[in-house]
């Protein structure tokens, strides 16, 4: 006995008058596209259309006012590399904050994440004490921190006068050019090592238990348990925390401009606050523009280094 079978639409008329294969497209691909047009919308207006007009002007002498935009090429680039001095200082000092972001906040917030995973009472009251720095404004923590490290009426100077001591411990620590720069990521560090401490938590959280039961009967140590269990449950957010702090190193601006602005002597200025002098201040938007454009590059450089690393088989 002879099978009927329907034959399958091939053009695109035959296509569209079946009604099995319209209500699919419907479906399947009419329908979710008209969820993300919004978001893909916004996003083109928000992002990809100011990326592409950073870019441009990145490539003009623009003053940052009026239409007198003249195309230079890559003369912007060329002379922040190979001319302007105070870039290498400013990029220095963005590789010496991500060298200290990415030891001190991770080895604070594992470190008290483990203890605090351990205790089974008063453990959320804890939690929320070292958290409360993060939900502070940096503005807030800026002045708080501005008046503590002050040479004359802060914590050094109250130490000086209980000891007896004169300007040993009471040192304008954001006025010398040895210390304004990790003074200032010791505050900001202040305040993000909570957040760190956060996520590490949860993730630990997660763990079965069983596993380290399974660690205990073979006669693992505490330090053999955070190494061989704890580390590798927790990979999958250190890691990409790890990656996240390392990109964020080239965008820090707010604590260094609130509290030195760069000095003294640009000790602290960072490529960030050196991007919105050239543009706001010094009205070079278009040598501001070249500058945040390799921002961009060096945050892009650092994802593809994960990608790589993830592709060619590491665990992470």
């Amino acid at each position: 006995m002879a099978v009927l079978t329907q034959k399958k639409p091939t053009t695109l008329v035959e296509k569209f008058n079946d009604q099995t294969w319209r209500r699919k497209f419907v479906n399947n691909v009419l329908i979710p596209w008209i969820f993300i047009a919004p978001l893909l919308i916004i996003h083109l207006y928000v992002v990809a259309i100011p990326a592409v007009q950073g870019i441009y002007m990145s490539l003009t002498d623009w003053k940052g006012v009026g239409m007198n935009v003249n195309f230079v090429g890559l003369e912007n680039y060329r002379e922040l590399f190979f001319e302007d001095e105070t870039f290498g200082k400013a990029l220095s000092n963005n590789i010496l904050w991500m060298a200290f972001f990415l030891t001190v906040p991770f080895i604070l917030a594992l470190f008290c994440a483990t203890m605090l995973s351990q205790v089974r009472r008063g453990g959320m009251l804890y939690r929320s004490i070292l958290f409360i720095p993060y939900v502070l404004a940096s503005v807030v923590t800026a002045t708080i921190w501005k008046n503590l490290l002050n040479p004359q009426r802060g914590i050094g100077a109250a130490v000086d006068n209980i000891l007896g001591l004169e300007g040993v411990f009471g040192v304008a620590y954001l006025g010398r050019t040895d210390s304004a720069l990790m003074s200032i990521a010791f505050i900001d560090n202040w305040q993000f090592w909570g957040f760190l401490m956060i996520l590490f938590l949860a993730a630990m959280q997660s763990i079965p238990p069983v596993l380290y039961d399974a660690a205990k009967i073979d006669g693992a140590n505490r330090w053999q348990e955070f190494r061989h269990v704890t580390l590798p449950g927790i990979r999958p957010i250190l890691v990409f925390m790890f990656m996240m702090v390392a990109i964020f190193s080239f965008l820090a601006f707010d604590y260094i401009f609130l509290l030195t602005q760069g000095g003294p002597g640009g000790a602290s200025e960072v490529i960030a606050t050196q991007l919105y002098k050239n543009a706001f201040f010094r009205f070079q938007a278009g040598y501001g523009a070249a500058q945040g454009v390799v921002i961009s590059i060096f945050a892009g450089f650092i994802i593809l280094i994960f990608v790589t690393v993830k592709r060619r088989g590491w665990d992470i």
